[in-house]
């Protein structure tokens, strides 16, 4: 699938927009929507397939299934939603946002993660699937307020782990921490793992985890975003990291350059001006990777790049 050297694509890009983007906008779905965006990606069945948060003109976002026959164009919505509030359940009473998707082999099934959004705040929500259609719900797994949340494909040293956001008065930085569980419900203290820089740095506002953990020989590679606030609103940016593969708490080395930022006019102009946010990664045998973003909190777009590409610019 062809990719272009739109605005701020050169051939040395580390990430490449997709001509074609944005590839889903809320006039997919089938109902009156505002805004879709910041998807979870899985290859499943064949097909490409995301799970889009999708905010109604409510301002409540339900997460929809969109799938794909190569993860580019055609995209086919499902009729319903996959994650909708549930009555009586408050945790989520305002909806689900942000999913991040992850093929765990060990139980042969998808481990979903996402914010729920409620009068409590935004809390982690795990739920799993084998199919996208029918799902068992966890449910809040921890508390409020945090976000971000995303699982390792597998268990490290014995034990599942899971990259998250906590904003609570014993962590006032929106920092990137780690938490570990030997049952997917009750999650330890977590561990911090990575800061927002100070002053100046594009990433000194907030960072947050991107994609679930990419395994690689070298370590896992972390694909996050950072915000950098400024006197006309913040800026999200990508950049990377990667952690030790046997202690995923340690940094091993980090980009000081954000590899990705806002520049095409859908990612300047939206709900929210000048965001890219990841929320999906796939990667293909050969080592090829579709990064799936929000783009200004209004759209879905991808870009493409490779493991290797991503590694060389970690240095």
């Amino acid at each position: 699938m062809a990719t272009s050297n739109a605005i701020g694509d050169t051939p040395s890009s580390t990430l490449r927009r997709f001509e074609g983007n944005p590839i889903l906008t809320a006039e997919a779905f089938p109902f009156p929507a505002n805004s879709a965006f910041n998807p979870a990606a899985v290859e499943y069945d064949g097909t490409t397939l995301l799970l889009v948060r999708v905010e109604d003109r409510r301002g409540l976002s339900l997460l929809h299934v969109a799938r794909s026959p190569n993860g580019f164009t055609d995209w086919k919505v499902d009729p319903s939603p996959a994650f909708r509030p549930i009555p009586g359940d408050h945790s989520a009473e305002w909806g689900f946002e942000d999913p991040r998707a992850v093929w765990v082999p060990e139980l042969s099934q998808y481990v979903i993660t996402c914010t729920a959004y409620g009068p409590g705040g935004p809390a982690v929500h795990l739920s799993l699937t084998d199919d996208f259609n029918t799902f068992e719900h966890y449910g809040v797994v921890i508390a409020p307020d945090d976000k971000n949340a995303a699982l390792f494909p597998r268990r490290i040293g014995g034990t599942w782990a899971m990259l998250h956001r906590p904003m609570t008065t014993s962590h006032t930085t929106a920092d990137i921490w780690i938490s570990r569980s030997n049952d997917l419900l009750s999650w330890r203290t977590p561990e911090h793992v990575m800061a927002c820089r100070t002053g100046a740095w594009w990433d000194s506002a907030r960072i947050g985890t991107g994609p679930p953990p990419i395994e690689t020989d070298e370590g896992w590679l972390l694909i996050y975003h950072g915000v950098k606030q400024m006197v006309g609103g913040p800026i999200y940016r990508v950049g990377l990291a990667l952690l030790d593969i046997d202690e995923p708490n340690k940094v091993l080395r980090r980009c000081n350059d954000w590899i990705f930022g806002p520049e095409a006019d859908y990612e300047r102009s939206g709900d929210v001006n000048n965001v890219v946010f990841p929320c999906g990664a796939i990667v293909d045998p050969n080592g090829n990777v579709r990064v799936y973003y929000g783009s200004a909190d209004t759209t879905v777009s991808v870009a493409t790049t490779s493991v290797h590409e991503l590694l060389t610019a970690l240095g």
